[in-house]
């Protein structure tokens, strides 16, 4: 299973995107639904409309089921602010934690990201992340 952040969805529909052809390469060998949050998508919709993109597509792809929103933010409203108070000094958005708690959510999952602040976070206290980026 992939969580994805909003770096990957602002590169593969804004085709001026640094990370264009990476995202869509990326994109193109997903089968399941890559699964996110609110927060990501509420992102992503900024950055796309500051580039100058309709964001309505995000919701598109979440009509579709090529995104899935498992997360319940109202249930994991205390552990996420906690963690968005220890990483204070990165500082952690309130995307970045709701990806963060997914994984440690949701057995088996990478993170798919062109945020390298990913490589700081840990789930679960001091476990590493997988994460599928472009850096790797």
């Amino acid at each position: 299973m992939i969580i994805v952040d909003a770096g990957p969805l602002v590169a593969y529909l804004d085709r001026s995107d640094h990370h264009h052809e990476w995202a869509k390469m990326q994109m193109g060998g997903f089968t399941a639904p890559l699964l996110t949050c609110e927060a990501v998508l509420a992102e992503a919709s900024f950055l796309l409309r500051r580039g100058g993109i309709n964001p309505s597509i995000l919701l598109r792809l979440v009509e579709r089921e090529v995104l899935k929103l498992p997360l319940d933010l109202e249930t994991e409203a205390s552990v996420i602010a906690q963690m968005i108070e220890r990483y204070n000094s990165v500082p952690m958005s309130l995307a970045d934690a709701c990806i963060v708690r997914m994984s440690e959510i949701l057995n088996k999952t990478r993170v798919f990201t062109t945020d390298s602040d990913f490589q700081i976070y840990r789930k679960s206290g001091r476990k590493v992340i997988p994460l599928l980026a472009p850096w790797l």
